[in-house]
């Protein structure tokens, strides 16, 4: 055994050493006591976390879900989607955007498999990517699914807080259902008006809520069981499911439309999953939730066994009249939450549309500095609730919103299962069998209730067909001209061979200051730039070309943020910058964006003298870290003079000539002195950099495109519709890109063009 032992220099802190050496040696089972106490602690404390965890996922797991017994026995008998797209987009090159770059892959957290040749996985990929008509069946698929989760937000508010109020007629059954429906909408009303204070300043009330409503729920559950009739637990037995078809024929089978609201909210769960352990979930479910609502349901059964006028309300009627009036209070309040849960998921997946280029665009804002995902999509917000209010207003009733409901629900959760299969195939690589096996199984549970809502599209069934076929055309002509205008910019993008041809000063006066360039493209130069130097000849001392670009991961670190490359000879000045996010990032309005911007050039402009200086030749072998030794030499060297690390992946490719990329890190992560082996490189990287400093001392200016589409004269009718019409009256109702991306309006350049598609 080996032990070091650390004597202080001051004698009188010597005095007990060796006793405490002694005693240390002399204690072994005192120490081992001691480790196993602290396991014991860690082990409490996470078993506390975990409860803890479990606790709070009730309120924004299982809110929608926990409501359903105020609605599903009167619609039995009446008389989150882009997040798995974004996965396949990793593992399969099915984006209709093109903006894909190989430097992508290389983020921490962009992860993608590898396949066999000649694997399922293989074949299945090179099936989805051959043909173009395939990519826009599965973006179609998509949106269909992405159109009915925001259906789900317009009817989950309507159902949840109409149900809840229709409490109030129960007590009062003079009173008009007129009444009920203006209590709702007050409701709704005060619901919606408080979205853009986020959920952040009011989510530590709705697990307690959650918590009492499923309580509540179950002990009415038991209590109805033991006063009415205890036989209803026989209904446990799969026997009566097929005596219950037996007997009511068409009817029986029309009602699994209402049944299938009891898992209402199941279908947003994989979205909800992301904010919780796997295992606080089940637990929340198994302890507290399904308990919960099968005794629910089997008191509301065991109610109308004895009172079977009473299926309209069965819920209120079954509640003993001494806590009425405290269970409406809980179950509004339950409502309420419920309806906040589908409210956030809607903004969410909007805020995914538009990551993807397939909502127009809308201003989004962050609600919590705490939590990535709480966001507040104020146009929508507003859409929503003109919509929810119509909804409510219109029907006046449960039972045709129950109706338009389910039909959301299965919809959602038929596209859900497509897309999983695919994941399975694709992300898990799951044996051929296995997925022929769970597409089957669902399919057959899924196309069973499918087959019940159908029966049911005039009765209220076609609200969210119609409210989905609406946002579909919206999201789909969108992204049809937002696809049609980045290839116009690819295709006739300018070439290197041009730009080297103006010289160093491009032909044009040079004024001092940086010029921002935004513009889509994350490769080349884009037309934008040659329209403009050829109407103005003029241009900024440094040119940067901004691309700001959305990955299909969930979040990008903000140290891999910024992608800088150089454009043509030093002596042109003339960059490029490429701003990543991730679907749940925000480009948010801070003056940190330009700084951050910057620094990355300016560490990208003292790395590339670094090589300059460690390298032989004007050529580097450095291909996304695999670091030659001479470069790795260099690098070490940099890094002792100041203790401090930092890593970045470059292409081999020569910095004067080409348009060449550098990953850099921020500085705050990659802080480091350039010692250069070459005096010449030294000066010259301390002559860029002050060129760099007055340049922007002397002033920004940011120059966007305002690119219009229009159809051909010799288009078909429907693209004219589409392009003239619908695209060009989106772009003039969403919001500018210059709102988008927060820039200045006093240092704001506009520089349009048209092209036809």
């Amino acid at each position: 055994m080996e032990m070091a032992l650390e004597i202080d220099e001051d004698s009188d802190n010597n005095k007990g050493s060796m006793w405490d050496l002694d005693q240390k040696l002399d204690q072994p089972m005192d120490e081992e006591a001691g480790r196993l106490r602290n396991m014991y602690r860690e082990k409490k404390s996470s078993a506390i976390l975990l409860l803890r965890l479990a606790f709070q996922s009730l309120g924004v797991v299982y809110g929608d879900l926990g409501t359903s017994p105020l609605y599903v026995f009167y619609n039995t008998f009446p008389g989150g989607t882009f997040a798995l797209y974004s996965l396949l987009c990793r593992h399969a090159k099915i984006k209709t955007i093109p903006n894909q770059h190989r430097t992508d892959e290389e983020l921490t957290t962009y992860s993608c498999s590898t396949f066999h040749e000649k694997s399922f996985a293989a074949k299945t990929k090179r099936w989805l990517e051959r043909h173009v008509s395939r990519k826009n069946a599965l973006l179609i698929l998509v949106l269909v699914g992405t159109c009915m989760v925001i259906g789900d937000g317009i009817l989950t508010p309507a159902i949840s807080v109409l149900s809840a109020a229709g409490g109030i007629k129960v007590d009062h059954p003079r009173m008009s259902n007129d009444v009920v429906v203006v209590v709702a909408v007050v409701i709704l009303v005060g619901l919606f008006s408080m979205q853009h204070y986020g959920t952040d300043r009011v989510s530590w009330l709705f697990a307690p809520i959650v918590l009492l409503w499923f309580l509540v729920i179950g002990g009415i559950g038991i209590f109805n069981i033991w006063k009415y009739d205890r036989s209803v637990l026989r209904a446990f037995s799969p026997v009566h499911i097929y005596r219950y078809f037996k007997r009511g024929g068409r009817d029986g089978w029309t009602s699994l439309g209402g049944i299938m609201l009891s898992i209402t909210g199941t279908e947003a769960l994989f979205a909800d999953l992301g904010h919780f352990p796997v295992s606080s979930v089940q637990i929340a479910f198994t302890v507290v939730v399904f308990p919960c609502l099968l005794l629910a349901y089997s008191g509301q059964a065991a109610y109308l066994m004895n009172n079977r006028d009473h299926v309209v309300d069965a819920f209120y009627r079954s509640i003993p009249d001494s806590i009425y009036w405290p269970v409406f209070v809980i179950a509004t309040a339950a409502a309420i939450v419920a309806s906040q849960a589908t409210i956030s998921a809607t903004f969410s997946i909007i805020k995914q549309a538009l990551a993807l280029g397939c909502f127009p665009r809308v201003k989004v804002v962050h609600t919590s500095k705490k939590f990535l995902g709480q966001i507040y999509v104020p146009d929508i917000n507003w859409i929503l609730m003109v919509l929810c209010i119509a909804v409510t207003a219109g029907f006046k009733n449960q039972n045709q919103i129950g109706n338009a409901y389910g039909t959301a629900v299965v919809i959602v959760m038929l596209v859900t299962t497509l897309l999983m299969t695919l994941i399975m195939i694709l992300v898990w690589r799951c044996h051929w069998i296995l997925v022929l096996l769970f597409t089957g199984l669902s399919l057959v549970v899924e196309c069973t209730y499918f087959s019940a809502v159908l029966f049911k599209v005039d009765q209220g069934g076609w609200v969210p067909l119609v409210i989905a076929a609406a946002f579909l055309l919206i999201m789909y002509v969108w992204h049809y001209g937002t696809v049609k205008r980045y290839e116009f910019e690819m295709h006739s993008k300018v070439s290197m061979a041009w730009i080297l041809g103006l010289g160093p000063s491009l032909g044009l006066v040079r004024v001092p200051g940086i010029g921002l360039v935004y513009t889509e493209l994350a490769s080349g130069v884009p037309h934008i730039f040659s329209h403009f130097i050829t109407n103005l000849p003029a241009i900024h001392s440094v040119v940067v070309f901004v691309c700001v670009k959305y990955l299909p991961v969930y979040t990008v670190p903000e140290e891999e943020r910024f992608l800088v490359k150089r454009i043509g000879p030093k002596s042109f000045h003339m960059f490029r910058c490429v701003a990543r996010y991730g679907y749940k990032d925000l480009h948010k309005k801070d003056d940190d964006f330009e700084k951050k911007l910057f620094d990355s050039l300016f560490l990208f402009v003292r790395l590339e003298s670094m090589m300059e200086g460690c390298s032989d030749s004007d050529e580097y072998s450095c291909l996304f870290g695999q670091q030659s030794e001479r470069s790795r030499e260099c690098l070490l060297n940099s890094n002792n003079s100041t203790g401090n690390t930092t890593s970045s992946n470059i292409d081999s490719t020569n910095f004067s000539t080409v348009d060449s990329i550098v990953p850099v890190r921020s500085p705050m992560h990659a802080n480091f002195t350039v010692r250069s082996s070459g005096q010449v490189s030294s000066q010259t990287e301390t002559h860029e950099l002050e060129f760099l400093n007055s340049s922007r001392d002397a002033g920004v200016v940011h120059i966007l495109g305002n690119t219009v589409v229009r159809a051909r004269r010799d288009a078909r009718f429907y693209k004219k519709i589409a392009i003239d019409y619908v695209y060009a009256f989106l772009r003039k109702i969403c919001r500018e890109n210059s709102v988008i991306f927060n820039v200045p309006h006093e240092s704001l350049l506009n520089v349009g063009q048209i092209f036809y598609v």
